[in-house]
């Protein structure tokens, strides 16, 4: 039998075991795939887990996924050999690697809402998730070397590790969206514990070439009750609470950060023109609006020369903000006197600048007040400063509360000015 030949009829046995399995009721389906999951719960330390960030690892990552996407029919072949989007371009996209002896055999890409919104929302309705509050990412750009496709989840089992860990300790994101293949659902569903965002697939989503797709979220708060009684019992290899939640891994590389701050940004403009201008015409085909908010986010002076121009003029609708390439999210508290008497109000700072802040907190506080805050910008980076509130804003994620500083510290505007002048995270270590 030919090697043509026989991968045809693996396919077509495999389709037909699908099939098959798939008549079986849902109550005795998901518990027999948590009870096929294995994993090795101390991996090869050839392996490693890490943020993309040089040429060569997003060059790696990209092209993995370009020829998974390919092979499955989600894109068209490109020349330059390399699936590249938009959102990759933005600060609150993080793209994870995983290198084996030096080689890239894995990556996922989690995109934090930003001035593009998520791939997905553009054909499922997220207004659920938003209401239960908390930050929300999308998981996407998820691929496998074909070499490593059939070795039991060595690369994937890792990924997801390294992303939920990722997700809750310093992404500071609390639901996951995803948009799968129909036939990939059900892993996800009975493996991961993802609940679907409508009942019936997009028949066809444009971001994977026309493919069907099932919208699909998972809150990573109730993420571990779920998984210690799915698997429960389980032997150490097969747990995925144990896995997710007990071991830790040797083979994750950290992302190192002086500061709170809540995104990873790693493009310079070297690596943005060449990804997006010279192997891709990725800035050229965006809309003058997406450009505007290019601009708005790259606003430096090194950026100018590589962001695409506008073809002509914008209505805006509304005065676009600037939107930072660092979000922060620093814990810490406000001593202010009311009628005579001393009280501190437990805050957490999201947004600085020299001259004031946004904090949220979970009690109401009198506005046109002096006080006194100390905020922990980093883990040794704790500053003073003496502030008066100024406004208050209720929405559904809480009460976020404005303040001016009246008077800084050192601390305080080293952080404003590293964060204004620094173009990746290296800069801020």
């Amino acid at each position: 039998m030919s090697e043509i030949k026989r991968r045809s009829f693996k396919k077509l046995i495999h389709h037909y075991t699908r099939l098959l399995f798939g008549k079986l009721p849902t109550d005795f389906r998901y518990p027999l795939y948590r009870r096929m999951v294995d994993f090795d719960p101390v991996p090869d330390m050839r392996l490693e887990l890490k943020i993309a960030e040089t040429k060569e690892e997003l060059a790696g990552c990209f092209s993995i996924l370009h020829d998974a996407y390919v092979s499955s029919g989600f894109m068209q072949p490109h020349p330059s050999g390399m699936r590249i989007t938009k959102y990759h371009a933005l600060p609150t996209t993080t793209t994870i690697c995983a290198k084996y002896d030096g080689k890239i055999v894995g990556t996922i890409s989690m995109i934090r809402e930003g001035v593009f919104g998520f791939p997905l929302q553009s054909v499922f309705d997220l207004t659920k998730v938003r209401a239960k509050g908390g930050r929300i990412a999308e998981i996407s750009a998820l691929a496998v070397h074909p070499d490593f496709r059939k070795t039991g989840g060595a690369i994937f089992f890792p990924l997801m590790k390294f992303m939920r860990e990722y997700c809750v300790n310093f992404f500071e994101t609390r639901h996951l969206v995803i948009a799968v293949n129909p036939n990939k659902i059900e892993f996800y569903e009975s493996i991961l514990y993802f609940t679907r965002l409508q009942e019936s697939a997009v028949e066809e989503y444009d971001f994977a070439n026309g493919a069907p797709a099932v919208g699909a979220t998972l809150d990573l708060r109730e993420l571990p009750g779920f998984l210690q009684q799915g698997f429960k019992g389980r032997p150490k290899r097969k747990n995925l609470y144990g896995y997710f939640y007990e071991i830790i891994f040797k083979n994750i590389k950290w992302p190192e950060r002086k500061y709170h701050i809540t995104n990873d940004p790693v493009m310079t403009p070297e690596l943005l023109n060449y990804f997006f201008n010279t192997e891709s015409s990725v800035f050229d085909d965006l809309d003058d609006r997406s450009k505007t908010l290019l601009w708005s986010i790259y606003d430096l002076a090194e950026y100018r020369g590589i962001l695409p121009m506008l073809k002509g003029s914008v209505d805006h609708g509304h005065p676009l903000r600037k939107h930072q390439r660092y979000s922060i999210r620093c814990p810490g508290s406000l001593t202010i006197v009311v009628a005579g008497e001393r009280r501190n109000f437990v805050i957490e700072v999201i947004e600085i600048s020299i001259s004031g802040f946004q904090a949220e907190c979970k009690l109401q506080l009198p506005l046109e007040i002096d006080g006194l805050a100390e905020i922990d910008l980093g883990l040794l980076e704790r500053s003073t400063v003496k502030v008066r509130s100024v406004r208050a804003r209720e929405s559904e994620a809480g009460i976020f509360y404005g303040f001016k500083v009246n008077e800084s510290d050192s601390t305080w505007r080293q952080c404003v000015a590293s964060l204004e002048v620094g173009i990746t995270t290296g800069d801020l270590r």
